[in-house]
């Protein structure tokens, strides 16, 4: 990939979006469209977005039995996306069935530990040890499974990648050097996940609410 960033476009009005990558397109390599923008504009702006001639990551974090996920999998053909989220705490048998019910050439990525997460916040949910040890654990699962790959933070990408060579690493929750974290706990910089081996970087707000996105964007990826 020539360029790993991809923009999350978690942009309630669709005009605004559609202006906002064409802005910025030509410094990043993706979209990224969640659970905001996918229910808010449905397959109509899903397709709007792709018009603009970018790869689409639909960040949907599936997460049901086995066969509502693969059935879910199978609905989201006709978008073709590059890349699509489950999330690895649905087990191995879901993510077996949903990679099986993926659309060739789309790319199953697992979500370990959201970045918005700490130790504390395991512990809370009745998980106990480190996020390190959390995310290991659903990597291996993922790796298991015959997934392409996992989310992690930037902070567990390089330790994952030792263990799984060929994996494929969505890192999101980066945070250019000198900006806010937000709702992020486990914030690194782009360059830091790229160096420790992340395939994609996932960045929205330090673009999308920039005074000048393009400018940002194209700052970011001279970092790189």
């Amino acid at each position: 990939m020539s360029n790993p960033i991809y923009l999350a476009l978690d942009v309630p009005q669709l005009e605004p979006a559609k202006a906002l990558v064409e802005k910025v397109k030509a410094h990043i390599g993706g979209v990224k469209l969640g659970l905001e923008f996918f229910c808010a504009h449905g397959s109509h702006g899903v397709h709007e977005i792709a018009h603009c001639g970018l790869p689409i990551f639909l960040d949907l974090k599936f997460h049901d039995i086995p066969n509502t996920v693969a059935a879910a999998m199978q609905a989201i053909h006709v978008y073709e996306p590059a890349i699509v989220t489950v999330h690895a705490s649905g087990g191995r048998a879901m993510m077996e069935d949903a990679k099986a019910a993926a659309a060739a050439g789309t790319k199953v990525v697992a979500v370990t530990m959201l970045t918005s997460l700490d130790a504390n916040d395991l512990t809370a949910t009745g998980v106990y040890g480190s996020a390190e040890t959390q995310v290991m654990r659903l990597a291996e699962l993922a790796h298991a499974a015959g997934l392409d790959g996992i989310v992690c933070s930037g902070q567990e990408v390089g330790m994952v990648k030792k263990a799984w060579k060929d994996g494929y690493f969505v890192v999101p929750g980066l945070r250019p050097t000198g900006g806010g974290t937000g709702d992020q706990k486990r914030v690194v910089t782009p360059r830091a996940a790229r160096d420790n081996g992340a395939s994609v970087l996932v960045i929205g707000r330090p673009i999308a609410r920039a005074e000048d996105p393009a400018a940002a964007a194209r700052a970011i990826e001279a970092t790189l």
